[in-house]
């Protein structure tokens, strides 16, 4: 197999709304891409250079006006409140990707409108301009369900198949693998930010290795990870399921009581 080689681009200035992000990436990679390079691009670039800051003296309401389903609320002992909730994008993420870390005074960072058509944008755009057939991801941090702290994922892509199906091969020891279908667009995304990191202002990473996942632009891009609604086991968090079917029990007992005739 081949090796895996991961570095930070540097050079990325700090990006402003309406910035040529596409001129901005060129520039820093020079003419060091080649054909099967991917580039891994942090979701805040990204808004930054599409002007997605909204005034917002309270960032709750930021947060309620992007949110389309709210899945779980708790109330820490500080009384901070966290709420994980379902956004516009499908995604569901604590706070719905609204962030408040490196803005301007008095606004938030809103995620990409589109994360699947600004990837498609930088990728061609990157293509274009160097010459080599490049894809392009586009992650933010997320928590996981059952596990504590934050990695990074794909919420947008281009050029790359985000899945890697093994569904119909064999195993080491000739086992057919059934539902084996590993999510390789979150796995290179969490891969690069061990070098982009949080605070070190490298927003960008290159991967080389991979170029067998480089493909079409018109490849499914990073909404096709969100999982259907009706493939969601785990609608809800614990406290708020328990608390709708403690409900609906006690809405079923009431519809029944007293309506039965006396022996």
């Amino acid at each position: 197999m081949t090796a895996l080689r991961i570095w930070p681009l540097e050079g990325i200035p700090e990006i402003t709304a309406g910035d040529d992000l596409v001129a901005v990436l060129a520039t820093a990679a020079g003419d060091s891409l080649v054909d099967g390079d991917i580039l891994v691009v942090t979701s805040k670039i990204v808004s930054k250079a599409e002007g997605r800051f909204v005034s917002a003296t309270d960032r709750e309401e930021a947060i309620t006006a992007e949110t389309v389903r709210t899945v779980a609320t708790r109330v820490a002992a500080s009384g901070h409140t966290t709420r994980i909730v379902e956004n516009r994008l499908g995604i569901i993420a604590a706070a719905a990707g609204v962030d408040a870390s490196n803005t301007p005074e008095g606004t938030v960072l809103l995620l990409p409108i589109d994360p699947d058509a600004s990837a498609r944008s930088l990728a061609a755009g990157l293509r274009a301009a160097t010459g080599a057939d490049v894809g392009v991801l586009i992650s933010d941090t997320l928590g996981r369900a059952w596990r504590e702290g934050q990695t990074d994922a794909a919420i947008g892509a281009a050029g790359i198949r985000v899945f890697e199906d093994l569904r119909g091969a064999t195993d080491a020891e000739g086992r057919p693998l059934v539902v084996t279908m590993p999510c390789v667009a979150d796995e290179l995304a969490a891969a690069a930010d061990l070098v982009k990191g949080k605070t070190a202002r490298t927003p960008v990473a290159v991967i080389r290795g991979r170029g067998d996942l480089v493909g079409p632009l018109d490849l499914p891009g990073a909404r096709s990870i969100v999982r259907a609604h009706e493939h969601d086991m785990f609608h809800t968090g614990a406290a708020e399921s328990y608390a709708a079917g403690y409900s609906a029990g006690r809405a079923a007992g009431s519809d029944t009581s007293g309506g039965g005739t006396k022996p």
